[in-house]
């Protein structure tokens, strides 16, 4: 046997330590590999976070916005431009009757101060729309009530002068009827006492006649 404490023993024990150095040396090494690629990893390029949904205000602004905007350019616009704006709404409605594209047009047609503009049609389209209500965005269902009712009071008051005036000319028939009607008969009345008074005269004519053959047959006196 070797002695305790020989060369080869301190030979062995100095292999065993370096291995063990080695050892530990890799598994730091190991990591702080680890560590950088966490750290990379969170320093690196990141997903955008979706952006947030508007809120229900901001869209019924932003709604309300493009009708108004449609319907002040047709408002301002001339003659072709009008035409054109009403063209192309019922050209999307024919295409595509949405209720969205079905508003818009009823928006158009329902608005006066262009050729095209059509009452009727727009409260026929509108009645529809309001019978489904649920079908439009809320900001697109106040304008569609909204303008209905001023469609309806409108073509209300409309029929309401047009019974008026109506009434009016059916009086001024009427009076005029009765005063030809007194005309008439108040000229039959004069003739007939006209003619009254002609046998009135032609009688006393005659009765004149009479009496001045009778005075000039007498035989004269003082003879």
């Amino acid at each position: 046997m070797q002695p305790e404490g020989s060369a080869a023993d301190v030979q062995n024990r100095r292999g065993a330590a370096s291995r063990r150095g080695r050892l530990r040396g890799g598994v730091c090494g190991l990591l702080v590999t680890l560590a950088l690629a966490g750290c990379a990893a969170l320093n690196g390029p990141r997903t955008p976070p979706p952006p947030p949904a508007p809120s229900p205000a901001a869209t019924a602004s932003t709604v309300l916005a493009e009708y108004l905007q449609l319907l002040q350019k047709l408002l301002q616009g001339q003659a072709a431009e009008q035409a054109e704006i009403l063209a192309s709404a019922q050209r999307d409605y024919d295409n595509a009757p949405t209720p969205s594209h079905q508003l818009k047009l009823a928006l158009i047609l329902g608005t006066q101060g262009h050729p095209g503009a059509d009452l009727p049609k727009a409260q026929g389209l509108l009645r529809e729309l309001t019978a489904n209500p649920e079908m439009l965005l809320p900001a697109e269902r106040a304008l569609a009530f909204l303008e209905l009712s001023q469609i309806d009071d409108h073509l209300t008051l409309e029929s309401e002068n047009r019974r008026l005036q109506a009434d009016a000319v059916r009086a001024d028939r009427e009076r005029m009827a009765s005063a030809n009607h007194r005309l008439q008969s108040e000229m039959e009345e004069n003739a007939h006492l006209r003619k009254e008074l002609e046998e009135a005269r032609a009688k006393l004519d005659a009765i004149a006649n009479i009496e001045r053959s009778l005075n000039e047959r007498k035989p004269g006196t003082g003879r």
